[in-house]
């Protein structure tokens, strides 16, 4: 089975997760997106198979989050998509995919569901 991690290696919990998918014996395509920032579109259809909406994916306790006012609730989801493009530190970690769907992988176990 494949499946793709947007990974950092500095996060515990994305090193965890990381580690439940190596002893699955998956085929694993490891996206450090902090060195690989996703465009627009890549997160768009993050979204759409997470099912979340852009403030949902933001990582509210970053200090680019709090340096931009990322919490005006007048901020449009195109914009926040935008901000997140380029800022990969506001994207929630680690995101895991397979088989069309997505699931955050906090806690790390959650990512069992999309197996």
């Amino acid at each position: 089975m494949k499946v793709k991690i947007y990974h950092n290696p500095r996060c515990s919990k994305s090193r965890q997760t990381l580690e439940i998918l190596n002893k699955k014996n998956l085929d694993i395509d490891i996206v450090e997106y902090l060195k690989s920032p996703l465009d627009i579109n890549e997160i768009s259809n993050l979204l759409k198979k997470l099912g979340y909406t852009a403030r949902d994916l933001l990582r509210k306790g970053e200090d680019v989050y709090k340096n931009e006012n990322l919490s005006d609730k007048s901020l449009t989801e195109d914009f926040l998509i935008d901000m997140m493009s380029k800022n990969p530190i506001l994207i929630e970690r680690p995101i895991v995919v397979s088989n069309g769907k997505a699931v955050i992988g906090r806690p790390p176990e959650k990512v069992l569901e999309i197996l």
